[in-house]
């Protein structure tokens, strides 16, 4: 034992190194070529193929009756496909479901899903299926010698390595798939587009991509819609197997109602998801000329969608168009002609690349099964010779099976016949001895010699051949082809309505609180002070504007956020906290707010008495963090901002002690960012110490008054009383009277 535990003869030893590379790559092909890539041949994936032949050997064509898809399953996972159960079914439902191919392969009962929800099928054990008429394009041919077996995964069974596809189906139903590091998205086509595009290469090998899109216009998709891209980008990813195109829904204007009905979707879109898309934008306020909107969609009508517009003066063009550019009713799809070609490799080719290597994998299979035919005739009259044989020496061949021990040597040294013709004879009934069967053999001799020449005159002509390649897609278009679902139709790209356009452009005031909770009132006649606030919170700052513009805040250390002011809380509540929008600092708190015109000047200063003027679009941030504005020294406070409309705006100061400054606007330096400039003359170490701050500061229009608030008190200055505390900035200002020194509050007067 312990010579067997140190015994290391025979066991392979390699870097670690050396052995991941080899497994991953190992792993990474059988990904693309048995999983995840599709077939030039016949268009599809190992469990796709190894599905439909199981179906066929358990006689479900489609003139037979449906049986249970769990008996499908059991026979693809147990005798071909070693995988799970349900990743097998979800396949199998793929090709059964009209919404996903093109050309459905699997003919279903009971629940396969729906376009809402593809994944919605019921399970195995409940649903039935068979094949569908076009299968037959796959497997028509199986047995006539075309294609090449295979052992199955415990080789206790053969299987065909592709099947003998008839049509082009790897372009008609299209694939997709996700392989490592690369993956495949083929676009469903026409079969008779893509069939004349075969027939006419055929004619024409040397054509080019731009002739062969006369015939294959663009992809086909099963739900209908529009494909709006235009013919240039077709033209680049099916030359060089790249690109992406963009469908879009199919709409019209009902004449009774006048409201929008959607009657189909692009490929793959939910209809649901979609009413979810719009119904989100009209609750956002995003969508104010839109009404409602519902699904009507029944058997008769698979897609209704209604959007019921608010009035008849909308735009129906410009609606859609917005819908278009901000919803699923337009989808743009990735193009990867990916696929495993007839040489085992995967490559993406063209279209004209990709119908030539078909042409020749279908022109092969049409060889290989006149080839298996002529073998078979060959045999037959081979062994109608012998037969032959037997009727016109009856009566000796007779005596020699009676006679002889050994018949069938001797049969074959008197007649000269094969070991193949002599076992024939000796199997022969003595009913099948009669003058008729002669006759017979004689007649099917005639037809089967015709049928040589024939089939030899095929295999000898390369031009006779082309010809019948040729008048077989030709009778297999007529047979299971269809007219278009997607119309080609060149459009303008889609934009979406800008968002000021959406919205109602009204006058708002815009109330922020102390703690923080934002809300806009309509109109500016609203006193903010007399709104009700929630216990312990208070009014802070009030700026007035339009709903089509910016709300600008800025908190205590010096950051400014914007949000448009359309989507703010409504002022008959309480408001909405603004942190849960926005994303200041940790202990930040909201000290102000602005709202106008991008030009628009504001003042934006501390207590410690520091400020400059900006124009409110230096504030607007997209950032839920905001922007860094206002350099706000140590222990210092942010004052609310205030609007400056004219360089003859008149700015007013007043501090902790009582005194009042006024100084002109043009006075105060415009900047971006920054600290700013000393307004009023606080001296440095009163301002570090905190021993002396500004208390408010408001611009005034002249020849405006000045209110002054203490407490409940209040004192108008008028014109003639403000040249009292008129200055230069950066001055200490002058004493109000004695009773308003201690001032909270001060705004302009009527």
């Amino acid at each position: 034992m312990k010579d067997q535990e140190l015994n290391f003869e025979g066991v392979e030893r390699q870097p670690l190194r050396v052995f991941t590379e080899k497994a991953y790559l190992d792993y990474s092909m059988y990904v693309i070529l048995d999983r995840a890539l599709p077939a030039l041949g016949d268009g599809l994936k190992p469990v796709q193929r190894r599905i439909i032949y199981a179906m066929s050997e358990l006689a479900l064509s489609a003139g037979n009756k449906h049986k249970k898809s769990a008996r499908t399953v059991g026979d693809v996972i147990g005798k071909f496909h070693p995988h799970g159960d349900s990743a097998c079914y979800e396949a199998m439902v793929h090709m059964a479901q009209p919404f996903t191919y093109r050309y459905p392969i699997v003919d279903g009962q009971g629940n396969w899903g729906s376009t809402d929800d593809p994944k919605s099928f019921a399970a195995m054990r409940y649903t039935e299926a068979k094949l569908t008429r076009y299968a037959e394009v796959l497997l028509a041919e199986i047995d006539a010698g075309t294609v090449d077996f295979g052992p199955n995964f415990d080789g206790t069974l053969q299987e065909p390595l592709i099947l003998p596809a008839r049509l082009p189906n790897l372009l008609l139903n299209g694939a997709s798939g996700i392989a490592v590091g690369m993956a495949t998205d083929i676009p469903p086509h026409n079969l008779r587009e893509v069939v004349g595009a075969c027939i006419h290469l055929l004619d024409e090998p040397e054509a080019t991509t731009r002739q062969l899109m006369k015939y294959v216009k663009g992809p086909d998709l099963p739900t209908g819609a529009e494909i709006v891209s235009p013919r240039s980008e077709l033209l680049d990813f099916y030359t060089t197997g790249n690109g992406s195109y963009r469908a879009r829904a199919t709409w019209e204007i009902d004449e009774d109602t006048g409201n929008i009905v959607v009657t189909t979707l692009p490929h793959q879109v939910s209809g649901s998801k979609v009413q979810e898309q719009i119904a989100q934008q009209i609750r956002d306020k995003k969508l104010p000329m839109v009404d409602d909107i519902r699904d009507e969609s029944d058997h008769e009508n698979p897609t209704r969608i209604v959007i019921v517009p608010r009035s008849n003066r909308v735009d129906t063009r410009q609606l859609m168009a917005h819908l278009f550019a901000t919803t699923d009713l337009e989808r743009s799809y990735r193009v990867n002609l990916n696929v495993i070609g007839l040489d085992g490799r995967p490559k993406v080719t063209g279209l004209k690349e990709l119908l030539t290597e078909w042409l020749r994998f279908r022109t092969g299979t049409v060889r290989r099964r006149l080839e298996h035919r002529l073998e078979k005739v060959t045999r037959r009259l081979h062994l109608l010779d012998g037969l032959l044989i037997v009727y016109l020496n009856l009566d000796e061949v007779i005596r020699i099976i009676r006679r002889e021990d050994e018949p069938k040597p001797r049969l074959m040294a008197r007649f000269k016949l094969s070991e193949e013709q002599a076992e024939m004879i000796l199997e022969t009934r003595l009913r099948h001895l009669a003058k008729l069967e002669e006759m017979k053999i004689r007649e099917e001799q005639k037809q089967l010699a015709e049928e040589k020449d024939q089939l030899e005159g095929l295999l000898k002509s390369k031009a006779r051949l082309t010809r019948l390649v040729r008048d077989e897609l030709e009778a297999d278009a007529k047979a299971y082809g269809d007219d278009r679902r997607s119309a080609i139709v060149e459009r303008e790209q889609a934009q979406a309505i800008e968002e000021t356009e959406l919205v109602a452009n009204e006058p708002v005031t815009v109330v922020l609180s102390t703690g923080g909770f934002v809300r806009a009132a309509k109109g500016h006649e609203i006193d903010p002070h007399s709104l009700s606030y929630k216990t312990g919170d208070g009014f802070l700052a009030a700026a007035r504007g339009r709903s089509t513009q910016q709300a600008v805040f800025i908190d205590s250390t010096g950051r400014c956020y914007s949000l448009p002011a359309h989507t703010l809380p409504s002022a008959r509540g309480q408001g909405e906290p603004l942190s849960g929008r926005l994303d200041p600092p940790d202990g930040a708190k909201f000290r102000g707010c602005a709202i106008g015109d991008p030009e628009d000047l504001w003042l934006l200063s501390t207590d410690a008495g520091y400020g400059f003027t900006v124009k409110l679009g230096e504030l607007h941030s997209r950032q839920r963090a905001g922007k860094a504005v206002l350099r706000v020294t140590d222990k210092a406070l942010v004052l609310p901002p205030v609007p400056v409309p004219a360089a003859e705006t008149l700015i007013a100061m007043v501090n902790d002690e009582g005194r009042l400054l006024v100084i002109p606007a043009s006075e105060v330096p415009e900047l971006p960012r920054g600290k700013g400039n000393k307004l009023f003359g606080i001296p440095t170490k009163k301002a570090e110490a905190r021993e002396e701050v500004l208390v408010a500061v408001t611009a005034l229009q002249p020849g405006q008054k000045l209110v002054v608030w203490c407490g409940e008190r209040s004192m108008t200055l008028g014109v003639n009383d403000l040249k009292d505390f008129q200055g230069a900035r950066a001055q200490r200002g002058a004493m109000l009277s004695r009773n308003y020194r201690k001032v909270d509050r001060i705004e302009p007067g009527a």
